[in-house]
């Protein structure tokens, strides 16, 4: 048997070479490849977070690929820093060369302005040049065009597929501007993809309406249970260690329906049971201990959690309540402690769900509705302010609905400990 490391085998968070999972049949895949076919369509593929989208997209436009394009829409605060990432990847500069000159003619005679636009090659050879036939002489001087108009030039010269990742991390404006400079690119079959997260961040009206006819959207389900379960049964046998079907049973459960969980899972059982490589005999696993999914938990959404129970600032006057667990907290403590009570997963939760959980915990006279909801919408601009690629919660004032959209996030409130 080919010795494996774990770290190769399960990689959370990264591309699982050996553990990659097809998923509903190769659908989603084969309709994420038809962009690369001529398609003359902007391709969207939406899906929650850490379910998969990058890597599934990376399968098809390997990054290593020097056609393709990549680039992280976390990255960009201009829309002109998209573009200098596409002339860095493309080793292009944009410089335009304009000839004043005489032309002979046997028909006409006289001065005419050439402009020939040239995208100069870094190496030094030159893409998209316009001669003008004939003798010619005269003044030749030189200038330069905007990063937009070069950067679109040279992917329609070079058919290099564009990838924006986190494309909802572009604000609304930046999105549809977009949209608009690649539509022509788009209608002569240049493969432009854009991953993002179905949020309110992501605009998809205005996207479809810059380009209407020429979308194909993409959508990524959530993993089922039995599609997680696959990356156990795959990775493991490469080590030589033999997982019940009961613990593959109880892991996949737990994952929300992430890959990106199910990965950090497996790698942290064989860490419990000191597994590195492929064991020279086999290892059995019959059991897994609650304490992997609290180390989990931990490690992955302690830091987010305390930064939404500290709220926008410290401040020593607020009103401490009572828990009838005999803790004293503050009202955003008291929030995300009813949550963690609720234990929602990736489930929208109604606010008198939330508000029958904070009843449920507290030992005295429950904060009143209006100061909760103060707390959820606080609560949501200091996760949007988080440097992720979306917030780990959203509250909808008006639908009264908080939305948990992370699962690293809905993982702790689960598993964090009491």
């Amino acid at each position: 048997m080919q010795k494996q490391r774990v770290s190769q085998v399960f990689v959370p968070g990264g591309m699982p070479k050996l553990t990659y999972v097809e998923r509903t049949q190769g659908e989603i895949r084969e309709k994420l490849e038809s962009a690369k076919d001529n398609l003359c369509k902007l391709v969207t593929l939406t899906g929650q977070t850490k379910s998969g989208k990058t890597v599934l997209t990376q399968m098809i436009f390997p990054f290593t690929d020097p056609n393709v394009i990549w680039v992280d829409g976390g990255s960009i605060t201009a829309e002109n820093d998209i573009w200098e990432q596409v002339l860095d990847r493309l080793d292009v500069y944009p410089n335009e060369e304009v000839n004043t000159s005489d032309t002979a003619s046997t028909v006409v005679s006289g001065k005419a302005n050439v402009s020939a636009s040239i995208l100069i090659a870094k190496g030094g050879g030159e893409l998209g040049v316009s001669q003008n036939d004939g003798s010619t002489k005269g003044k030749k001087s030189a200038r330069n065009i905007t990063s937009k108009n070069a950067a679109i030039k040279a992917l329609a010269e070079s058919q290099a597929s564009l990838i924006i990742d986190d494309f909802h991390y572009l604000d609304r404006d930046m999105q549809g501007s977009f949209v608009r400079a690649v539509k022509p690119l788009v209608f002569h079959g240049v493969p432009v993809v854009l991953i993002a997260i179905p949020h309110r961040r992501y605009d998809a009206i205005k996207v479809e309406r810059e380009i209407t006819g020429r979308l194909e959207n993409i959508m990524m389900p959530y993993w089922s249970i039995d599609e997680l379960k696959q990356i156990a049964t795959i990775g493991f046998p490469l080590l030589n260690v033999n997982v019940s079907s009961a613990v593959v049973d109880i892991l996949a459960s737990e994952a929300l329906g992430s890959p990106h969980l199910m990965q950090e899972f497996c790698k942290s059982l064989c860490a419990d049971y000191s597994i590195k490589e492929t064991s020279e005999k086999e290892i059995k696993i019959s059991k897994v201990d609650d304490s992997l999914f609290k180390n989990v938990a931990e490690s992955t959404g302690k830091v987010v959690f305390d930064k939404l129970a500290t709220g926008p600032r410290q401040r020593s006057d607020r009103l401490m309540r009572l828990l009838k667990s005999g803790e004293r907290v503050d009202i955003y403590k008291v929030v995300l402690y009813a949550l963690s009570k609720m234990k929602p997963g990736m489930q929208t939760i109604q606010y008198e769900e939330l508000r029958s959980a904070i009843r449920d915990i507290v030992a005295e006279t429950p904060p009143q509705a209006h100061e909760v909801t103060r707390v959820l919408e606080k609560m949501s601009e200091i996760a949007s302010n988080e440097e992720a690629s979306t917030p780990v919660i959203d509250w909808e004032r008006e639908e009264q609905k908080l939305h948990i959209t992370d699962p690293f996030f809905a993982f702790y409130l689960k598993w964090r400990a009491h």
